[in-house]
């Protein structure tokens, strides 16, 4: 595998063109052009609103499906506290059929309910 020889620990992880970090504008450009791009393959692209936000929820998504610890991922996505990536994180309903699969059935045997005998009795006086 080769690296990016400008590629530093101080790096820009989306450089401008002269080394510096993007501006929330120019990725969303760039991410414009992308899509557009991309449109010419995948028509259906054009009906969605992609946008930074829903590639960084995707990617979060991903790391989740992929069994990624909710803490790692609050720490990858920068968030302060790990209760915000619970509540930006949504679980899917793969996930949920996966946790719903793992569940066994309670070991409860099925009776007839039987009401006391003073309630038959009061029931039956009414």
């Amino acid at each position: 595998m080769s690296l990016n020889p400008q590629l530093e620990a101080g790096s820009a992880l989306l450089p401008r063109r002269d080394g510096g970090p993007m501006t929330r504008a120019n990725v969303t450009q760039r991410l414009k052009l992308a899509v557009a791009a991309a449109t010419a393959c995948h028509p259906e692209l054009g009906k969605l609103s992609v946008s930074p936000h829903m590639v960084r929820h995707s990617t979060a998504m991903g790391l989740l499906q992929a069994g990624t610890n909710a803490t790692d991922i609050a720490l990858w996505l920068g968030h302060e506290s790990q209760s915000t990536t619970h509540m930006y994180v949504e679980a899917d309903l793969a996930m949920k059929e996966r946790t719903l699969a793992r569940l066994k059935p309670p070991e409860v045997r099925a009776t007839r309910y039987r009401p006391p005998k003073g309630l038959m009795q009061f029931l039956q006086s009414l």
